[in-house]
């Protein structure tokens, strides 16, 4: 397929914006990328459309979509935000006779063998290799996609993991939990460990703290640095440990020797305070098997392109 194919469109779709840009011979082509905020248009359609608009002369050949959300059957939809689209209408804006959605994280797993490796950061375990591979992902929302090295090229299953039930080990986080489903009706992995999560955080740490109040998230990190909110700085430890222990939980699940990738504004944000806070500590922190995490890397992605540099590799692969 890829030889009948000399330009891809290719669109990230998250919770709050929306990234599209071309792609050719498999390669992103960074200055045709667009950011659109999704509050400004009625759906993916209108998005594509004035993109297409703006590249009236370009014959797309193909279209491939990741969405912070399900998918399935040639359809996608968003977690946060009422839309929902599908291959038809793909091929009805763009003209594009290839057509896909993914899932978002699919579409980071799929651009894991295309990353520069100066685009990682490493967090702790050994460096990373061959294998089974995991991206975590926390920015609007929270999600993982397990990468599988196969005869037929990688495998990217998708999932929907960050609406699996928090973790609680301590009297602490449950009553986070508690807090939490009085609120939602059920206490998630995301509704603690996204952007939107840790403004809840901070929500239970200032009741905790008897001070109630309210922040959004780049605000609570903003004033635990400063020093000067107790319920920023414990909704920032408690993000840090509750995370470490989720990707210590999934790292079991999936056993990503090749290495766990973490993705997102939210947990890049965070990752400055993760040795603060002990992240590697509460990743480790399983019992018998702590010595056993040891053998799996931990790395942060700071390329904000990942997943169209997956899209744009789709049909090639």
């Amino acid at each position: 397929m890829a030889s009948s194919i000399t330009t891809t469109l290719v669109a990230d779709v998250g919770g709050t914006n929306t990234r599209v840009g071309l792609a050719s011979g498999g390669a992103l082509v960074r200055g045709s990328v667009r950011r659109f905020p999704n509050e400004a248009h009625t759906g993916l359609d209108d998005v594509l459309s004035a993109f297409v608009a703006e590249h009236s002369e370009t014959v797309i050949d193909a279209a491939a979509v990741a969405v912070a959300g399900p998918v399935g059957d040639g359809t996608g939809e968003l977690t946060n935000r009422a839309w929902a689209f599908d291959t038809e209408m793909l091929r009805t804006v763009t003209d594009a006779k290839h057509t896909v959605i993914l899932n978002d994280l699919q579409a980071q797993g799929y651009a894991l063998a295309h990353l520069d490796p100066t685009s990682c950061r490493h967090i702790c375990g050994p460096a990373a290799g061959s294998g089974t591979k995991l991206v975590v992902g926390v920015g609007t929302g929270f999600n993982v996609a397990v990468v599988y090295t196969t005869k037929n090229g990688r495998f990217v299953p998708p999932a929907e993991a960050g609406h699996a039930g928090l973790p609680v080990r301590t009297e602490a986080e449950l009553r986070l939990g508690q807090f939490l489903e009085s609120a939602h009706g059920y206490a998630s992995v995301e509704d603690a460990m996204s952007g939107r999560g840790i403004e809840r955080l901070y929500s239970w740490a200032s009741n905790e703290l008897g001070k109630p109040g309210t922040l959004d998230a780049s605000s609570v990190i903003a004033a635990h640095v400063d020093g000067n909110d107790p319920a920023a700085s414990l909704a920032v430890e408690k993000f840090v440990t509750l995370f470490g222990a989720e990707c210590g939980n999934l790292a079991l699940n999936y056993l990503p020797v090749g290495g766990l990738y973490i993705i997102g504004g939210a947990a890049r944000a965070m990752s400055a305070h993760f040795d603060e806070f002990g992240f590697e500590k509460a990743f480790c922190d399983k019992g018998r098997f702590s010595e056993y995490m040891q053998r799996f890397p931990v790395l942060i992605v700071e390329d904000d392109y990942a997943a169209l540099n997956g899209l744009a590799t789709y049909f090639e692969d």
